[in-house]
Parts: C-alpha cells; structure tokens; sequence
C-alpha cells in the first residue's frame, strides 16, 4: 500500500479515470455496433457524423489510440457506402 499522500491521491485518480474511459469506450462501442446494425443508407449517414466525432474524442482523451479509431471511422464509412 501506498505510504504518500500523493500516491493515495494518484491511486483515487487513476482508478476514477479508469472507470471514466471504461464508460465512454463502452458506450462508443455501442454506438458503433448500432450503426453497423443500420440498413437504410440515409439513417446510417446521419448517425456518421455523431459516432465519428464520438471516436475522435476518445482518441484525443487517450481512452483508445488514434489509430483504432481511424480504423473505425474507415470500416465504418466503408460500410455505409455499401448500403444500397
């Protein structure tokens, strides 16, 4: 166990970040996977904008890498564009 006072502080801090990027990465990824269930092109364009800019802001938070939500944004772009 930690003997500093600033260690107990970073173990509170650390742990309700934890929580905090589990939520919102739980949630984005839930937004995703309702996007993929789309079947009308328009809708699922709608949706887009709103998921990305999700992603992007989980990306910027380090709560997932850049990269993984690059590759989201793209299968997901991709996705649409084959609906008819």
């Amino acid at each position: 166990m930690a003997n500093h006072k600033s260690s107990l502080k970073r173990i509170r801090q650390t742990e309700s970040r934890r929580l905090r990027n589990r939520y919102y990465a739980k949630s984005a990824r839930t937004a995703v996977r309702n996007l993929r269930k789309l079947t009308d092109k328009a809708e699922a364009l709608a949706k887009l904008p709103v998921v990305s800019a999700m992603l992007d802001r989980l990306a910027s938070k380090k709560a997932i890498s850049k990269n993984k939500a690059a590759n989201l944004k793209s299968k997901l772009a991709h996705h649409i564009a084959k609906l008819a």
